[in-house]
């Protein structure tokens, strides 16, 4: 009889001695792939009644199996589970076990199926489950969004285009711009989500199973969609990963763009906001200090996410069919993006949230720039002057306000006249910042009016 090794795996009658120590730490996952026990479990069990069902394995073996999985479940979620590196990975550590619980019952389960469908199945299983919690925070983002809004919809701030002033908008206006990002954000992930949502289980190692199983079955227990219809595909597709990092860096993008707008409108220099203490700190050295730290970790954990993204596209790249063992470092990335993602998207709903405006120096930084200028050359194309030659007169007159040090609505009206013959005294109705925003009254613009009425639609669609 063919001596045991003392760490004898599931696979290694073939081989002549144990694997080395660091390779065995070098090629294990059990300490981050642990995390997909439920999906595991939720897997195993659908994949035993099926065998049932199927007269594969015995009712008696899919009572033992079922109470044994029901234990280990138990036993994970007390933190009294002995998750073991010489059992590689999640999987063997809960076969393991569940064979020393229930005998050869245990051994029965993996009948019909390879650790390369049963982990296909794992990733998708859980990652279905993640992209439905992290939905859930970007409509919580999206409501705290709103909620600043409404209070802001008539609070004007300076637009830019460039970071120079271009012209009026309200603060609302601004915060919804966020929110449309952000719905795409939500909509993508529910895409994604059609593609993850299919069962690779079935497929085997490659080539399917000579076992009558019924993939169909297991599919609807699990609530999957569909099964995968090529097996050689379905065990080494990560497509649907490489997807959800895409929505992610996509989103992590978003609230990047938002992090830089927070850290220059906290900035002294801008003084348009203020965020609660708890998301920001001090300096050591120098005690006037408050820090934005959370906007400023969250534009560089954006790189992070999006390096997640590159390196699994890379990962892939050169794989022939079918499963690889490159595959094993699929799972890093992704689950680091899920927690950078989740942990992102619940911090700035709460910080978001907790913003107050400073209206004043907003409106005091809308007068700079002459940012009504664009108003005074659409008066005068509403005049009859073409717009061309209307923006050249509005060029003069912002050069001879500017060298009285004035705004526009500042300037006498017959300096105003000695451009333009077309201007009288009504041109101080646009000249003016209200005035401004207010007559851009149409779907999209940022009228007060418009702002609020995109607001009721806003919250209808997070409803939906």
């Amino acid at each position: 009889m063919a001596e045991q090794h003392p760490n004898t795996k599931t696979w290694s009658g073939l081989f002549s001695e144990p694997v080395d120590e660091l390779v065995k730490r070098y090629t294990a996952s059990v300490t981050f792939d642990q995390r997909m026990w439920a999906a595991d479990i939720a897997g195993s069990r659908a994949h035993a009644t099926m065998l049932a069902r199927q007269k594969i394995i015995g009712a008696q073996d899919l009572t033992d199996i079922e109470r044994g999985l029901a234990q280990i479940e138990e036993e994970i979620k007390a933190g009294k589970f002995n998750w073991s590196l010489d059992d590689e990975d999640v999987h063997l550590n809960i076969e393991k076990r569940l064979t020393a619980l229930v005998g050869d019952a245990g051994k029965r389960l993996h009948t019909g199926r390879s650790r390369n469908d049963q982990v296909a199945t794992d990733i998708r299983l859980y990652l279905r489950g993640e992209i439905d919690r992290i939905a859930q925070l970007i409509r919580a983002l999206q409501l705290s969004l709103i909620t600043v809004a409404e209070k802001n919809a008539d609070t004007l701030m300076p637009g830019f285009t460039h970071l120079q002033v271009a012209q009026p908008v309200t603060f609302g206006h601004h915060l919804l711009a966020y929110f449309e990002m952000l719905d795409r954000d939500h909509a993508r992930l529910a895409d994604v989500r059609k593609r993850v949502n299919r069962l690779p289980l079935g497929a085997a190692a490659l080539a399917g199973t000579t076992y009558p199983i019924d993939r169909e079955f297991v599919a609807k227990e699990l609530g999957f969609d569909g099964v995968c219809e090529n097996s050689l595909d379905a065990v080494s597709d990560r497509d649907f990963a490489i997807e959800f990092l895409a929505a992610a860096s996509l989103i992590m993008t978003h609230i990047s763009r938002l992090s830089e707008e927070l850290i220059l409108w906290m900035s002294p220099r801008f003084a348009f906001v203020r965020v609660a203490d708890r998301f920001c700190t001090g300096s050591s050295i120098m005690p006037q200090k408050k820090n934005p730290d959370v906007p400023e970790l969250a534009r560089g954990k954006t790189g992070r996410v999006n390096g997640h993204l590159v390196a699994l596209l890379t990962l892939m790249k050169g794989q022939p069919l079918a499963y690889n063992k490159d595959n094993q470092e699929d799972k890093e990335p992704l689950f680091d993006t899920v927690d950078t993602l989740s942990d992102t998207l619940t911090i700035f709903a709460d910080m978001v949230a907790s913003i107050t405006v400073n209206a004043e120096n907003m409106k005091k930084a809308a007068l700079e720039g002459f940012s009504t200028a664009t108003d005074l050359a659409d008066y005068l194309v509403k005049k009859g002057l073409p717009f061309r030659d209307a923006h050249e007169v509005v060029a003069r007159a912002v050069r001879h306000a500017s060298g009285l040090g004035l705004d526009l609505a500042q300037v006498p009206l017959a300096d105003l006249q000695g451009f333009s013959p077309l201007i009288t005294e009504t041109v101080y109705d646009v000249l003016t910042l209200d005035g401004s925003a207010a007559s851009r009254n149409h779907i999209g613009g940022t009228a007060p009016a418009q702002v609020r009425a995109a607001l009721n639609r806003a919250r209808e669609r997070i409803k939906a």
